[in-house]
């Protein structure tokens, strides 16, 4: 049976070359394995008819039968269309196409019956039904029994060429006829059986065809708990692998760096947190594995402190340590941030970037190699192969979602025995996703802010109040403060009417005029002097102002800017305004943050703004903006815990699922590692088969 499931999707009744290159193409439905597994998005009852006389346009999917009395085409040109009417005996009903309309055409004809199935609109005053589903009673196919109808997710170039969400699913059923009961299950019996899980055959049955609504329930937990399943156990017995194959340097030493910065050059007295850290950093580099450490962390919470002092203990064994961050601007602000910390300690540090001129690369290549240089900060360019250490023992990645896994990789090729790996974000991850992006990490988190910071005072006022910022803006500026103003595009778009940077600027400036106001303007488009320059501006106190893209989200520490005002703030993802959000607060003066809108807002974006005003804690943002948006936009780059796409659940909103496929994963894993036991052969072949695409990062942190 697995040798029908790989074969191709072209071969099955119903489908044909042309139509799985579509199918490829719009769906990445390659195999019949594939279309199994192409869930639905929702189910609507199909027991129940309506008459005509009851259907109004408010009503959400309506399912009639009648028979057609007339038909016509109307319009010319672009709004040409074609109308039916039909009857059911208590009213007449238009349906109308706009597309498609000599194929449907030639299906509907006076006399002829259907049962349609759509959603009622209003259109010319009457209601109505927009390209309908038609099914002739006396030409159904044979299909599975089903109380509901099943919806899949289809594309606009899709539905152009007729393969509706009706197609999928009979061609669903088609297969459906061939493999129904000869499924081998993908779970082991002890497992099935333990915790009272509907049988694969079942499971995939009634999502695709339910038989009531209380199979549907059962089938969606069961498909949904093998998913996250199989995703956990991805990752935890990855971990276990690497535990006991990767040998890990050892640091036993605290020594003089480490315990002369700790009493003489620490800035300010760690908090309870950052020292609770440091333990647990000092107790993997000691334990002889090799650490792989995810330490989260608001903006301003002192990561980077907790960074420097991992790094000096490296130092103090001998080894050598690099801090890698995704771009030039926040590489140098790190290399800044250690030089100040560092600057009076006999420790050799230095910064390497794509701009990095090659007389200067190559005095680093060559003090890396003899071990002069001791902490080398940098970009991408740290995993080029012409950089070579003499003794790598510590990795610290910032903002590391900025970085596949196959960058990542390349550092462990840079000592014999692999360093240890400090992962650093300022983007507050949700439990459920932290369990699962970075399940095989070990995670720290920084949950109290330096003593003296105060919270960000957050408002949001509509573009008419604008004056009254302004005015708002002057005060602070009186008072010796200086601003940020973000703006999501750099010129003005015809598609989106959102605030543009460019028209921004000028408007800025007119209500800021020189001398008496020095606005700088900074974005990614611009050549690196000139950004630069407008950074170096704003960060000496020279501007007042500085209006920017978000290439400001990380990267800029300018402790007298107090106040950051968002435009078109509704155009921002919920973890982005927070990370933009996090650049004021940094003194110890009270700073605000303005979120500015127009009128028109959906309730999502109405909803992360009035998070956004309600709370500081980017824990309680994380988990509210993975409930919005998904995992996909806060994780950009896939982890080596996802062999495959998700198809059915959701990280956010299936967190008690996911927890209990964990908790059940660690118990198999502890009682067999290596799921060497027969009873457990069933689980590596399905974890083969599911990573039967993917490149092995088994050992990759």
């Amino acid at each position: 049976m697995a040798d029908i499931l790989e074969k191709d999707i072209k071969f099955l009744d119903g489908v044909g070359p042309k139509r799985a290159e579509l199918l490829n193409r719009e769906l990445s439905l390659y195999t019949f394995e594939d279309l199994l597994y192409y869930f639905p998005f929702k189910h609507v009852d199909r027991t129940k008819f309506h008459t005509i006389r009851e259907i109004t346009p408010d009503m959400p999917y309506i399912q009639l039968s009648g028979e057609i009395t007339a038909v016509e085409m109307a319009g010319g040109g672009n709004k040409k269309r074609l109308i039916a009417y039909i009857t059911d005996g208590t009213g007449v009903m238009e349906m109308l196409w706009f597309r498609g309309l000599r194929w449907i055409g030639e299906r509907v004809k006076p006399g002829k019956k259907f049962v349609v199935y759509g959603k009622p609109t209003s259109f010319g005053g009457k209601t109505n039904l927009v390209h309908p589903e038609l099914e002739e009673p006396d030409k159904q196919e044979p299909v599975i029994r089903s109380t509901m109808q099943s919806f899949y997710s289809t594309t606009e170039k899709l539905k152009n060429s007729f393969v509706t969400t009706r197609v999928i699913h009979k061609l669903i059923n088609t297969l459906f006829q061939n493999v129904y009961g000869k499924l081998p299950e993908t779970l082991p019996g002890y497992l099935v059986k333990e915790f009272n899980l509907m049988p694969l055959n079942d499971a995939l049955l009634n999502i695709h065809f339910p038989q009531s609504q209380e199979k549907l329930k059962r089938a969606t937990f069961r498909l949904k708990f093998e998913e996250l399943f199989y995703v956990q156990l991805n990752i935890l017995k990855q971990k276990a692998n690497r535990n006991a194959i990767v040998e890990g340097l050892i640091f036993s030493e605290v020594g003089d760096l480490m315990n002369d910065f700790y009493r003489e050059h620490l800035p300010f007295e760690l908090t309870g947190a950052q020292k609770r850290v440091l333990r647990e950093i000092r107790q993997d580099m000691g334990s002889g594995r090799q650490m792989n450490r995810l330490l989260q962390g608001d903006v301003g919470s002192g990561k980077t402190l907790v960074a420097i002092m991992s790094m000096l203990i490296a130092l103090d064994n001998g080894f050598q340590a690099c801090l890698m961050a995704p771009t030039e601007i926040l590489a140098g602000q790190h290399y800044s941030t250690l030089k100040k910390f560092l600057g009076e300690m006999p420790v050799k540090i230095d910064l390497l970037t794509g701009s990095t001129r090659n007389i200067h690369r190559k005095k680093i290549h060559e003090k890396l190699l003899s071990g002069e240089l001791q902490i080398l900060i940098g970009t991408h360019a740290l995993i080029e192969d012409t950089v070579k250490y003499r003794e790598l023992g510590l990795v610290v990645i910032d903002e590391q979602h900025r970085f596949g896994v196959a960058q990542r990789a390349k550092m462990w090729l840079k000592n014999v025995k692999p360093p240890h790996v400090l992962v650093m974000t300022a983007t507050p991850i949700p439990r459920t996703l932290a369990m699962t992006v970075y399940g095989d990490l070990e995670v720290s988190v920084i949950d109290e802010l330096p003593p003296g910071r105060k919270p960000v005072k957050t408002a949001h006022y509509f573009d008419t109040k604008r004056e009254r910022m302004f005015g708002f803006l002057r005060e602070q500026i009186k008072k010796g403060q200086q601003v940020y103003i973000v703006y999501p595009l750099i010129k003005e778009s015809e598609k989106m009417d959102y605030k543009d940077l460019e028209d921004g600027y000028e408007s800025i400036v007119r209500a800021f005029p020189p001398p008496e106001y020095v606005v700088t303007i900074v974005h990614g488009q611009m050549k690196t002097e000139e950004k630069e320059e407008g950074m170096r501006q704003f960060v000496t106190g020279r501007a007042h102002i500085m209006v920017a893209t978000t290439v400001i989200e990380v990267g800029v520490d300018v402790p007298n800017a107090s106040v950051m005002v968002i435009e078109s703030a509704e155009r921002f993802g919920l973890s982005q305004l927070h990370q933009l959000r996090g650049r004021v607060g940094r003194g110890a003066d009270q700073s605000f943050c303005i979120l500015m809108s127009s009128y028109k807002l959906s309730k999502e974006a109405i909803q992360r703004l009035k998070t956004l005003v309600s709370t500081n804690d980017g824990f309680e943002i994380a988990e509210a903006d993975l409930k919005l948006r998904g995992p996909g936009d806060i994780e950009g780059t896939m982890q080596s815990g996802f062999p495959f796409d998700l198809k059915i659940s959701h990280i956010g909103k299936d967190a008690k699922i996911l927890e209990y496929a964990r908790s059940i994963v660690m118990r198999i894993l502890d009682d067999d590692p290596l799921l060497e036991k027969q009873e457990n052969n069933i689980l590596v072949r399905r974890l083969r088969h599911l990573k039967r695409k993917e490149p092995d990062w088994s050992k990759i942190s």
